[in-house]
């Protein structure tokens, strides 16, 4: 018999040889986790449209400016928003501590005053039963609990802080070029 346990509110760092186009040198925040599946979101995947052009109704509770995120390969048409609540119980599902998703119904500017950050992603990332645990065995994911500046601060450089904060020879990993021939 084994023992499950979830991984929600953690980051899952992609390891240096995963190749997949969608995942490589990602950094997916786990926000749903259990025997059946796992969602979550990656936070270094920055698009090249603005929130306030892709959903206008969601850009007054981000700064202007501010960019969309490819949050992972599934329902790319969707938009998921992730937002730290100054009252958690606004949130629709809470990731970790404050941190949590936007309900779909709320009137984003009734939310103004009621949460700090917040990032907006285009689709999400899922794993059906077993499959994160399978990858998980096969060291494909490093994983770690994240902070709220993992999902709200720079997304640039994530991928290498993240291996830093990890410590022991991930520090070393995070020193690897995005290219190895180049070393």
């Amino acid at each position: 018999m084994s023992s499950f346990a979830s991984l929600r509110g953690h980051l899952l760092v992609a390891a240096p040889d995963l190749l997949d186009p969608n995942f490589r040198r990602s950094v997916v925040l786990l926000t749903e986790h259990d025997a059946e599946a796992a969602m979550g979101v990656v936070l270094n995947r920055r698009l090249e449209v603005t929130v306030a052009d892709a959903v206008p109704a969601l850009a007054e509770l981000v700064e202007d400016g501010a960019a969309l995120y490819q949050g992972g390969p599934v329902q790319t048409g969707s938009v998921l928003a992730l937002a730290d609540f100054h009252e958690p119980a606004l949130s629709a599902g809470l990731a970790f501590g404050s941190v949590g998703y936007l309900r779909g119904d709320e009137d984003p500017s009734a939310l103004v005053g009621d949460v700090g950050a917040v990032r907006v992603f285009s689709g999400y990332s899922g794993w059906g039963p077993g499959q994160l645990e399978a990858e998980l065995e096969q060291e494909a994911w490093i994983t770690l609990p994240a902070q709220p500046d993992d999902v709200f601060g720079e997304a640039d450089g994530l991928w290498r802080r993240a291996l830093e904060r990890k410590g022991g020879h991930y520090r070393i990993v995070a020193t690897m070029p995005d290219d190895p021939s180049v070393n």
